[in-house]
């Protein structure tokens, strides 16, 4: 089925067809190629590519996903077959089925970002008064994301007693979702949860997606919460064909929301299931693995036990490196990182520095900037988070649904229209008194008196432009990517990035964002063309604003040759030849929220999570390992020592290579009297 043979385990996985089956897949086993080679295995034999969905975390994954087993297939002459593959993640899925069923949903809804459901939030504490205004919304946010991934509705969420925080959460939450019914819209957790929910309360719709999709595959298991558990075990429930690929050592996403027990009790959750084991790695060198396997096997809490192996045995030990301070550290990195590229000839982009915290990337950024080492940082400002987007895809979307009132209160007033604060404000208290829309107020405002001229002028210009928008959409079915052109010109929104930017670069790399999504409007517009679909139907049009919001992952930057900074958990899935693991010293891995977790935390702190991103981050490592700490850090203003982490502790004295650097610009005073020697002996040879 490949050039190369499968090993008996891998073998064992994809050949197995009907019944539960959990793949519990170590750390570079090759279970992306388990999970393509199965699939093409039931095309196959005989099962329609149409009744296979195969479901992951990320739009990168999923993509990744669907191009093998395109490769796959095509060499099968089965490449028509590969595409009709259903292959995507969770929130896609879920917004695919909220697509189909909206009918029965009462029509076009809208998805809200997180900006929006902050925005939401704020709204519902500003009208409960009692100075509801003064708490922090995304702390309010992040409790009800947890109970929705928990598949806890309103009236099931318990405050703990004491938490001030889950008491007015258990006030918000209801309100909150109330809120977002008004507006037709989801947030990216009912994306999930609330199709479990309308399968639960309409049989019939669970049967016909039961009856579309007979096999079901999902990637990352250990990553999944119990909204999405409880998804899967209502699809599988009729034909139970549900095969999971996972590993509980790399379950590291408690924080939002995954659950580990889902993957540790797939056996109670679905019964006669089959169990393999991938613990052949195909990416470490022997030494690399025998330093994961010696810190995971330590877990005290439930595991699925795996030991992992290579046929390649030997191997650079890994270095553990003790530094004075994390600049020093830093500094070392960076040299470190000049000298293999410049002498063993590596790419930057085969290079990594992985860390815990965010803030730890300063000191290694302006260390790697000094060396001259070209670099990224993961994790920065994702495209569709941007101001320009955003601003751009409201427009449209109020344009295409009126009941949108976060998108149309983003561009009420954007580029500026003379419609304030107060304006909108007394917009809204118009609304809610006689019971409508926002959209239907500004419609009516010539009937409203309280409403200063310019906000009068304002509201009528911005009737008038979405008016031209929604015509040439709907009426004369202009191309999306023509009318967003002509909506930045009409509205000003060129004009504004240029005025309000600060300089000329800044403005122009602004707007290449804007370009950016013109170029967006256009691939879908000829992806459509090129199937015989309508790429301006309103239905497709709106959905596919709505998938934009769920394009978190930008990616354009992968092909760059640079080195990576990363914290562990963004490495998650990625690999890289030489690997510097920095800042492993006690606070930090495990971090200090961990050492001192509070009662009150939205999540219960897990050390044994701590332990699990140690793993992973010692797993990325194909070829050489290299382990840091320093001695001191600044906390809080004050110099303070630091103790090595519990995990580096663990690591056996024979498996790694210990050594201690040194700050260049400073000298030991050996070594300054080691200098005062040669130059006294430099001295008397010239008098001589």
């Amino acid at each position: 089925m490949s050039s190369f043979p499968l090993n008996p385990a891998q073998k064992q996985a994809v050949e197995h067809q009907n019944g539960p089956l959990l793949v519990l897949a170590g750390a570079g086993s090759g279970k992306t190629r388990v999970i393509t080679q199965r699939i093409a295995r039931l095309i196959e034999r005989g099962v329609p590519s149409s009744a296979i969905l195969a479901l992951t975390f990320t739009n990168k994954a999923a993509g990744e996903m669907a191009e093998r087993v395109l490769h796959v297939m095509e060499g099968k002459g089965g490449a028509a077959a590969a595409k009709a593959l259903t292959v995507s993640t969770f929130h896609s899925f879920g917004l695919r089925v909220l697509g189909r069923e909206k009918k029965a949903l009462g029509g076009a809804f809208t998805i809200f970002d997180q900006g929006d459901q902050i925005g939401a939030i704020k709204d519902v504490l500003g009208r409960m008064g009692g100075g509801g205004r003064s708490y922090d919304a995304g702390a309010i946010l992040a409790r009800i994301s947890w109970a929705k991934n928990a598949f806890l509705s309103p009236e099931d969420y318990r405050e703990r007693e004491g938490d001030e925080y889950d008491e007015i959460t258990k006030v918000v939450y209801p309100r909150y979702q109330a809120a977002l019914r008004n507006f037709r819209a989801y947030d990216f957790d009912d994306l999930v949860c609330e199709v479990a929910r309308i399968w639960a309360e309409k049989p019939d719709v669970l049967a016909r997606w039961q009856s579309t999709y007979r096999y079901i595959l999902v990637d990352e298991y250990q990553d999944t919460n119990g909204a999405q558990l409880a998804l899967l075990r209502q699809l599988a429930a009729e034909h139970k064909n549900l095969c999971v690929v996972g590993d509980d050592d790399q379950a590291i996403y408690a924080w939002r929301g995954a659950d580990v027990k889902n993957i540790l009790s797939f056996e109670e959750h679905f019964p006669g299931a089959v169990v393999i084991k991938l613990e052949q790695n195909y990416r470490s060198t022997e030494a690399i693995l025998a330093v994961a396997n010696s810190v995971i096997a330590k877990r005290v809490d439930a595991r699925h036990r795996k030991v992992l192996f290579t046929d390649k045995p030997g191997g650079e030990k890994v270095k553990l490196v003790v530094a004075g301070s994390p600049e020093v550290e830093a500094a070392w990195v960076a040299r470190e990182i000049k000298r293999v590229m410049r002498e063993e000839g590596r790419r930057p982009r085969d290079l990594a520095i992985l860390y815990r915290s965010n803030g730890q990337a300063k000191a290694l950024e302006e260390a790697l900037r000094e060396e001259g080492v070209p670099h990224r940082v993961v994790g920065g400002q994702q495209f569709f988070e941007r101001k320009e987007v955003k601003d751009l895809l409201a427009f449209l979307k109020v344009a295409l649904n009126r009941h949108d009132e976060i998108s149309l209160r983003r561009v009420v007033n954007y580029p500026p229209r003379g419609i304030g604060e107060t304006s909108v404000e007394r917009l809204g208290v118009h609304a809610l008194a006689k019971g409508w829309t926002l959209w239907q107020t500004i419609e009516r405002v010539d009937a409203l008196d309280d409403i200063p001229s310019g906000a009068h002028e304002g509201a009528k210009q911005l009737e008038k432009l979405v008016g031209e928008v929604r015509k040439r959409l709907l009426v004369e079915r202009a191309p999306a990517s023509a009318v967003a052109r002509e909506l930045c010109e009409k509205a000003g929104i060129k004009r504004d990035i240029e005025a309000s930017s600060g300089s000329a670069n800044a403005a122009a790399r602004r707007w290449g964002n804007v370009e950016a999504l013109f170029n967006t409007f256009q691939k879908r517009e000829k992806r459509e063309t090129d199937r015989g679909a309508d790429a301006a139907d309103e239905r497709a049009l709106l959905g596919f604003l709505n998938a934009l919001t769920l394009n978190f992952a930008e990616e354009e930057e992968e092909a760059r040759d640079v080195v990576t900074l990363s914290t562990l958990h963004a490495s998650k899935g990625l690999e890289f030849d030489v690997v510097w693991l920095v800042g492993c010293e006690e606070g930090l891995l495990p971090h200090s929220r961990t050492l001192d977790a509070k009662a009150t935390d939205v999540i219960p702190q897990d050390i044994e999570e701590e332990r699990r991103l140690f793993y992973v981050g010692v797993t990325r490592a194909r070829k050489r390992l290299h382990i840091s700490r320093a001695k001191a850090r600044v906390v809080r203003g004050k110099p303070a020592p630091r103790v090595p982490s519990r995990f580096v502790l663990e690591i056996p004295e024979d498996l790694v290579e210990t050594m201690e650097v040194k700050d260049q610009g400073a000298l030991s005073t050996d070594e300054m009297a080691q200098n005062a020697t040669n130059l006294l002996a430099m001295l008397d040879s010239l008098g001589k």
